[in-house]
């Protein structure tokens, strides 16, 4: 067994065990257990993306476990943001009731369900095989309808069938394209859903389209692409901050990085175009739904949630693209959308003590009463929106240009459009939120408000590496990577 190999089977096997032990443990000793357990994945997970992106050119693939730099970058997101969020838990789990488990049972179904996530999570990007990966997708969609839910309100219930019941119908659409596929390609097993077999033996034919259709419209509702992206808004506002985080920042890119390996592995027999154009469609129309929505006052994680739907958009865009500028922004906004994602959702818990109208309605001059939550709010939010130094304006500026590299001034053209309006919405939200016009608040009620500032610094550190990463990037061997694919 290699030193990848090994790392990718504890960056499973540790929150799969850190579950199991959870839920065996005395109760006294569950928080400081799930706490260990996840900390100690996320950080197996971080190395494990610097061990694949420190050597992109010789990635690890197999029939059933793929290690290359797409991986790499995946599961140290997955890495970054378990473990921030792990370190959030028990600022909301103090500040909330005893919600959907009652109180003698809450926190241990939410450390043991937060576990099973991450660990089911982390497994998507390392999954070699289509049908692994779909089972892996939907062992997510369990794990974590249970945690949107996990407050017990009518609202939340609600959030979490429909995430549930929506998701689960786009995984069978997946599914009816997955068994299409094994349908025409020779050998009648498993191993023919491998990416390099699928690449290789699938023929070309209206089938094969059909199936390609199937599977990618499927996973669309599950990464949050309009217009199947129905679920979304309600599932990230209702969840617990912690977890709002994970769905928002980890799973949406992990289920994305799925589409993007199966439409690689089958442009031999659909075509290079047809494949990229879905992709492109996917990415302008989820701009376009989302542009709207980001022009309204929405409460704090409804924006964020809307925001989501704008940035996968634009990684559908750059994938769409395919030329290295397009990748290097790809990549660059994975990475800055998870950092400053995860930092707004984080900021919800100090934010709903502070301000409990913030839970269904716009809140204003946060910064004028709490300065440092403001402060942290605003980093999020302006850095989400693309404003200088913002890592994401370079990232978005490398997609439209990779667009224009691509040979598609169209849609390059109409991204860029829509990116300044979603630009001049999220501006105004920024300006109204942290310096609008005060309500008479408890200044002294900010749960969590100390390891929310801590999280901010330490964001805007990991942000700024990002901005000057990006410039650098296009001609790396990751890139190279990206470009290259599975195998």
């Amino acid at each position: 067994m290699t030193s990848r190999e090994a790392l990718a089977l504890a960056v499973v096997g540790l929150p799969t065990l850190t579950a199991i032990l959870v839920a065996v443990v005395p109760r006294r000793v569950v928080q400081p257990v799930a706490l260990a357990g996840l900390v100690l994945s996320g950080l197996v997970a971080i190395a494990l993306g610097i061990v694949a992106l420190g050597d992109p050119s010789a990635p690890e693939v197999s029939d059933w476990v793929v290690i290359d730099a797409a991986a790499g970058l995946m599961v140290g997101v997955i890495g970054l943001v378990g473990l921030a969020s792990a370190l959030a838990s028990p600022a909301y789990l103090h500040s909330t009731p005893s919600g959907l488990f009652g109180q003698a049972h809450g926190t241990r179904a939410y450390y043991a369900a937060l576990a099973a996530f991450v660990a089911v999570l982390t497994a998507v990007p390392l999954a070699g095989n289509l049908g692994a990966a779909w089972l892996l997708v939907e062992a997510t969609t369990a794990a974590s309808a249970i945690l949107v839910g996990f407050s017990g309100k009518p609202r939340a219930l609600e959030a979490g069938w429909k995430y549930l019941l929506l998701t689960s119908l786009g995984l069978g659409f997946s599914l009816l394209g997955i068994v299409l596929l094994a349908s025409v390609t020779p050998g009648g097993t498993l191993d023919v859903l491998s990416w390099r077999s699928l690449s290789a033996d699938v023929p070309a034919g209206e089938t094969t389209l059909v199936a390609f259709l199937l599977v990618v419209v499927g996973l669309a509702a599950k990464i949050g692409w309009a217009p199947v992206h129905n679920w979304l808004p309600d599932a990230h506002s209702e969840a617990p901050p912690p977890v709002s985080a994970l769905l928002s920042a980890a799973l949406l890119p992990a289920v994305l990085l799925v589409a993007w390996r199966v439409e690689r592995a089958l442009e031999p027999a659909v075509g290079e175009s047809t494949g990229r154009t879905v992709l492109i469609g996917f990415g302008l129309v989820s701009l376009g739904v989302a542009v709207p929505f980001l022009w309204r006052p929405l409460a704090w994680k409804r924006l964020l949630a809307y925001s989501s739907l704008e940035h996968m958009g634009v990684i559908a865009l750059g994938i769409g693209f395919g030329t290295p500028l397009a990748l290097a922004g790809v990549a660059v906004h994975i990475a800055g959308h998870a950092v400053a994602k995860a930092l707004g959702f984080y900021a919800a818990t100090p934010l709903l003590g502070h301000e409990p109208r913030a839970a269904g309605h716009a809140v204003t001059g946060i910064a004028r009463t709490q300065p440092a939550l403001g402060t942290t709010m605003g980093i999020s939010l302006g850095a989400l929106a693309g404003l200088p130094p913002s890592p994401l304006f370079l990232s978005e500026i490398l997609v439209i240009a990779g667009g224009f590299d691509a040979g598609r001034p169209w849609a390059a053209a109409a991204a860029a459009v829509l990116l300044a309006l979603g630009f001049v919405g999220l501006a105004h939200a920024l300006v109204e939120t942290t310096g609008g016009s005060t309500r008479r608040r408890e200044r002294a009620n900010a749960p969590g408000l100390r390891s929310v500032v801590a999280f901010g610094a330490a964001a805007t550190v990991i942000l700024l590496a990002l901005a000057g990463a990006a410039f650098w990037l296009p001609d790396t061997d990751i890139v190279e990577a990206l470009v290259r694919g599975v195998g």
